[in-house]
């Protein structure tokens, strides 16, 4: 009988083997590594749409757009406008956040962060802020701590607390305002009476703030919405009588909720419109979403798929029905990236 201490040859071919797959592993990481940047500079680089893709270059300081550019005066009364922020334990993003929206000049502004009992100090970063950044009516700040159901409920009923609000919006803890984006929102709704519902440009930043990538739209296609949400929902503003009509949000999706309320929007008829202009940065980190929220997010994009088409398609059907709207987007982002497509940056 052998000594249980001495390995047989199949483990030790085994062992061998997982050496061998650790060290192509290593390999291949090494040669993403150096293909990588080649490949953003590639053609095929150039021309793949960028809807998601986060990382577009090496990490850079963001570029205000806007503070070359005086703000315009808002004809009074200005619309009142409210944000909710769902908080839970993103005391490291949410200090930004926070600071983005308070910091804007607009005068008809209530900000509501809606905080699920956390307990990573959470609460005192928001008591500091408060302290230091007091908003006199007719702009407010709500702080409110309490238990909730999950991001959907968070954001309902930060909304409950603002019934006096004409346009609304809702802003991750992660995510951030850019500078101007309150007023030049509000003068878009201003200038177009007939619209519900507005989006803009999206700058993508990483977990220290810097950016690594742009995503520029062309405009809006309400075919191309029932088949992919491509709307960045930190960009997005509607008006009241779109959340008296389809609100609130549905707390039985975690990470479909802006699609499933854009898809409701739709049914009603109200009108969207694309901004040309950035308006809010997307900040992509590891806590966002685990291989489990992916399945998640992949199941309720079936779910709405069926409800709103009737049935479920295959991914390359989805990938046929989506194709011109990518190709028209590809043509904005390389436009814009060439400066041959000027972006409004004072005016909607």
């Amino acid at each position: 009988m052998r000594d249980i201490d001495t390995p047989t040859d199949t483990e030790s071919e085994n062992a061998m083997l997982r050496r061998r797959i650790t060290a192509l592993e290593h390999d291949v990481q090494n040669l993403r590594a150096m293909m990588t940047p080649l490949l953003r500079s590639s053609w095929r680089g150039k021309w793949s749409p960028k809807l998601f893709q986060w990382v577009q270059y090496e990490p850079r300081d963001v570029v205000e757009l806007t503070a070359a550019v005086p703000e315009m005066p808002l004809p009074p009364p200005a619309p009142r406008i409210a944000i909710v922020t769902p908080s839970y334990n993103y005391a490291e993003f949410l200090g930004k956040t926070v600071m983005s929206v308070v910091t804007q000049s607009y005068p008809h502004l209530t900000y509501v962060v809606q905080d699920n009992n956390s307990t990573d100090g959470t609460a005192e970063l928001l008591s500091h802020i408060a302290g230091r950044n007091s908003m006199q009516e007719p702009r407010r700040l709500i702080l409110r701590t309490e238990g909730d159901r999950g991001q959907a409920d968070a954001i309902n009923r930060g909304f409950a607390a603002v019934p006096d609000a004409e346009i609304m919006a809702y802003l991750n803890a992660d995510d951030i305002l850019l500078p101007g984006t309150l007023a030049y929102v509000a003068r878009a709704f201003l200038k177009y009476p007939e619209v519900d519902v507005v989006y803009g440009h999206r700058i993508f930043i990483d977990s220290d703030g810097m950016e690594t990538g742009r995503c520029v739209l062309p405009n809006h296609d309400r075919s191309t919405i029932m088949w992919m949400d491509y709307i960045p929902q930190e960009t997005m503003f509607w008006r009241r009588r779109v959340w008296n009509r389809v609100g609130p949000f549905d707390e039985s999706f975690r990470f479909a909720i802006d699609w499933d309320f854009i898809l409701r929007a739709h049914e009603e008829g109200f009108r969207f419109r694309r901004l040309p202009r950035f308006l809010a940065c997307f900040r992509w980190h590891d806590r966002q979403k685990t291989s489990a929220m992916r399945k998640v997010g992949a199941d309720e994009q079936k779910r709405l798929r069926q409800r709103h088409l009737g049935y479920d398609p295959t991914g390359k059907a989805i990938g046929r029905k989506i194709k011109r709207y990518l190709r028209r987007h590809v043509l904005f982002h390389r436009l814009y990236k060439l400066r041959l497509l000027g972006l409004d940056r004072d005016q909607a």
